[in-house]
């Protein structure tokens, strides 16, 4: 039987899974925020339909596109952004996943209210949109943009 004084004791307030501190820190460091395979497919899509964006601009909320004159357009990732959120909690360890990404849904909508106060039209496209149907995506954006 494990207890604390074990070195690989996992107390899930302390270490969310099994990797140490020091190794989940690596892990998490070589994940992307710029530049994702979805941003990538995004901007290609953008660039052909011939929408005039800026990718990457610097406006509150960080959005990945600002399609002229107003559109903030974000490529959201199912799991960070928390996507059918009532299923995925239960399937995560209480602490820190679950905080992080219950976090990063209501930074989500604040980010949202504020660009919408400041005059934004907000577009939140999923993983698997983009993934699956980057057409339809565009269709919405270049509808937005009218």
């Amino acid at each position: 039987m494990l207890n604390k004084q074990d070195k690989n004791f996992s107390n899930e307030k302390e270490m969310p899974d099994m990797f140490t501190k020091e190794k989940r820190s690596e892990i998490m460091s070589k994940i992307k925020s710029k530049g994702t395979k979805i941003e990538m497919t995004m901007k290609k899509a953008l660039e052909k339909s011939e929408l005039e964006f800026e990718y990457q601009p610097k406006i509150f909320g960080k959005p990945d596109f600002l399609v002229h004159p107003n559109v903030a357009l974000f490529c959201d990732s199912s799991f960070w952004h928390g996507r059918n959120w009532k299923k995925l909690k239960p399937k995560l360890k209480e602490g820190y996943w679950r905080e992080h990404i219950a976090n990063n849904i209501k930074r989500d909508k604040i980010v949202n209210l504020k660009l919408k106060q400041d005059g934004y039209l907000i577009l939140r496209f999923w993983d698997t949109q983009i993934e699956k149907d980057i057409e339809s995506c565009i269709t919405i954006i270049k509808e937005a943009t009218l």
